[in-house]
């Protein structure tokens, strides 16, 4: 996406980045592993920290494979950790969704994790995703449906989180319950072959709810989520200490468990 056109609602702190290095194909697009075969060339768009993208280039080698984001400080991540994986065929770029740099019929996948959710008009950056997407090729995309998240046990903290969170993001020019509309929006843009699946994020082990709870605490207090919220007036530094409090209460509950749903489409250019 350009740069200034709608807001990041996670901002790029290391919390973020952090939750962002442990997706992999296997926990967040196994919908479309069965394209990634040598030889597969790839573009990921809003590729982050890359390691969803250091996966692909290793599955499609020796393909090409371009990860790229808007943001500097996701591409520097995306650097390091193409480098520490030793994988030659992955390129990382600054780039903007709405306006790719490059040619039509180039990629055999495009691929955006997580990212239409933020997008002022998804609608747009569907069309320019399929423009660079090969005759045969497809275009995959999987985003979150943040008001089908389910937890237990009940928690005020949450709900009131969940409330914000959304205000927050639609308040940036996003659409949080994004994984609800791709099918829609995929048509829109002009595709005619859509394949529509779901699938869930799952924490409820002492250490997966360590990890998920503890880093929504910090994610709340200490990056651009809570600022936002505050400066929106949707919530107050009160509320945003209780949203915090309520992610480290949910993390002790030993029988605590929640779900992230997601939709996911392979749509064919």
């Amino acid at each position: 996406m350009a740069e200034g056109a709608e807001i990041y609602t996670h901002g790029h702190a290391e919390s973020v980045l952090r939750s962002h290095r442990w997706r992999t194909v296997d926990n967040s697009a196994a919908y479309l592993r069965h394209r990634l075969e040598p030889g597969t060339n790839v573009l990921d768009i809003g590729c982050g920290p890359a390691s969803i993208t250091v996966d692909m280039a290793r599955r499609v080698a020796p393909a090409r494979v371009v990860g790229l984001d808007a943001a500097e400080d996701a591409i520097a991540a995306a650097r390091d950790a193409a480098k520490a994986a030793g994988v030659p065929n992955l390129e990382v770029e600054t780039g903007d969704v709405y306006a790719l740099h490059h040619a039509d019929d180039t990629f055999d996948v495009v691929h955006a994790h997580q990212v239409l959710q933020h997008l002022a008009d998804p609608v747009a950056a569907l069309r320019e995703m399929r423009r660079v997407c090969r005759p045969g090729g497809v275009v995959a995309v999987r985003d979150a449906v943040y008001r089908g998240m389910s937890w237990f046990p009940a928690s005020p903290g949450l709900d009131h989180w969940l409330r914000v969170y959304c205000a927050v993001a639609e308040a940036n020019g996003g659409e949080p319950d994004a994984g609800s509309r791709l099918r829609a929006w995929a048509r829109q843009a002009g595709f005619s072959d859509v394949q529509t699946s779901a699938s869930a994020w799952c924490y409820a082990t002492d250490d997966e709810r360590a990890w998920w709870g503890g880093l929504w605490a910090e994610r709340v207090e200490a990056t651009a989520f809570g600022t936002r919220a505050v400066e929106l007036g949707l919530a107050s530094e009160a509320d945003v200490t209780e949203m915090a409090d309520g992610w480290r209460a949910w993390a002790a509950a030993p029988d605590g468990w929640f779900a992230v749903l997601h939709g996911e489409v392979l749509a064919a250019p």
